[in-house]
């Protein structure tokens, strides 16, 4: 007679091995409970995207959520359903690289101690490591060869090909955030090592606590959307919109204030909420855009603030001003050139703009620079059509910009892709803090030259 258990257990591993969901439940039933909406949205979200045709998934989603033990589980039960892929995770160094794949090697090894409990062998159970390729970083299954790598940024990826590539929780903490370098080291490897490994038709996904804008899921983001990638993203905040929580078995809004008070609520918000560090006291917090046929002009302007020192930029905005005072930014130079670079440049800015009325903020040099670009236009460039001013700005450069900053928001309009066409100024707005030390403040006071210009709240003495 059949035992109506051996009956229930069998339905329940045909299940696992078509829902990936049903997987974890079975694998982890203590931690994937049906009632918890948040881990089956994500589990359904990781299948669809390995059976679609989309390229790339990022994954952003709060401490301790159990995102890197489903990506885990996630490549048994890949290797389970197909032998044939092979599959490669990098993770922050070779201790978490390892512990990654032996907790991968050892479920797909576990021999059936219970009778009641369901292992991987019960799912699969046709899947094995191969004898002798079971190494811990890097393995292969019987049939196979090559199934699986963990490395890190200080590992290796020679001679390994990849169908499907994880990259897990790469920055460690707020510090790694910060550090420029760190960032940079992560991107380069990501590029050079880890997706010239990816084969044909592969896919790759980035698991993370959104640290910066410009961390790895940030950079790869952008780059995969201006490549044209079939993109997934998902991300998920502790503290939802409606106040109630992601899951409050897992963490609860009292537990989740406490850690509000001891990490603060910057970090606790890049780890928690998915809000980048720069990002959550920035001074703007948008900008609006125009696309399409531009408004008429009452004015074409221009407001250059020259670089301080060499380590300063150089800031010259074209913006049109419409008969309601509202600017519309037409055209941007936002560099480091010398002057001898930058008055040219400015000049052929102003002629090809049909720009007619530049002012230049001649402190420090700025009358000098002013001169040499209405001379450049008239002996040159045979155009006196711009009317160049020179003005000596008398107020104080962060209350100018602190106190401008809604009207930029509100009144300046930016184009549809001008991330694409002054990056640098673009990263430059969009990161400005509103606290603490801002390395660069010459794209700000140049838009709050425009801003002031238009709402003629300006401080400055115009010299004949």
């Amino acid at each position: 007679m059949v035992d109506r258990a051996d009956i229930i257990r069998g339905a329940q591993c045909e299940l696992a091995r078509r829902e990936f969901f049903f997987y974890c439940h079975l694998k982890a039933p203590d931690f994937y409970k049906e009632e918890r909406k948040y881990l089956i949205d994500l589990c359904n979200a990781f299948q669809d995207f390995v059976q679609s045709d989309d390229e790339v998934m990022v994954v952003n989603e709060p401490p301790r959520h159990g995102k890197s033990r489903t990506a885990g589980l996630l490549v048994e039960w890949v290797l389970g359903n197909d032998q044939s892929q092979k599959i490669m995770t990098g993770s922050y160094n070779e201790t978490l690289s390892t512990m990654f794949s032996k907790n991968v090697r050892n479920d797909i090894m576990e021999e059936k101690a219970d009778q009641i409990r369901i292992v991987f062998s019960d799912i699969f159970p046709n899947v094995r490591i191969k004898r002798g390729d079971g190494a811990m970083n890097l393995w292969s299954l019987e049939g196979g060869y090559n199934n699986y790598l963990a490395t890190s940024p200080t590992g290796t990826a020679t001679g390994f090909g990849a169908s499907l590539l994880i990259i897990d929780d790469l920055i460690k903490n707020a510090e790694e955030a910060n550090n420029e370098l760190t960032k940079e080291k992560h991107w380069s490897w990501f590029t050079d090592t880890m997706l010239s490994r990816l084969e044909e038709g592969g896919k790759i996904i980035i698991i993370m606590t959104r640290w910066a804008s410009d961390d790895l899921a940030g950079r790869a983001l952008d780059h995969f959307k201006e490549s044209g990638a079939r993109i997934r993203h998902i991300s998920m905040k502790a503290l939802q919109d409606d106040g109630t929580m992601l899951c409050d078995e897992v963490l609860s809004r009292k537990s989740y204030e406490a850690k509000i008070i001891a990490m603060g609520a910057d970090i606790a918000s890049a780890n928690y909420q998915q809000e980048p560090i720069d990002l959550k006291g920035r001074l703007y917090t948008s900008f609006k855009t125009y696309s399409g046929e531009l408004p008429q002009f009452k004015e074409i302007r221009n407001y250059t603030d020259t670089a301080d020192t060499g380590d300063d930029y150089l800031c010259s905005i074209n913006y049109g001003v419409t008969f309601s005072n509202e600017a519309y930014i037409l055209d941007v130079l936002y560099t480091k050139a010398p002057m001898e670079v930058t008055e040219s440049a400015t000049a052929r800015m102003l002629l090809n703009g049909k720009v007619n009325l530049a002012r230049i903020e001649s402190n420090n040099g700025g009358r000098g620079f002013a001169r040499n670009v209405r001379r450049i236009m008239e002996q040159e460039l045979g155009s006196n059509y711009t009317t160049i001013k020179w003005f000596t700005q008398t107020h104080n450069k962060q209350a100018r910009i602190y106190s401008n900053s809604s009207w930029v928001m509100e009144h300046i309009y930016y184009p549809e892709d001008w991330r694409n066409r002054w990056p640098e100024y673009y990263d430059s707005m969009i990161k400005y803090q509103r606290e603490g030390k801002n390395k660069h403040d010459d794209a700000q006071d140049a838009t709050t030259g425009v801003a002031e210009n238009c709402a003629k709240t300006t401080g400055m003495k115009i010299l004949k």
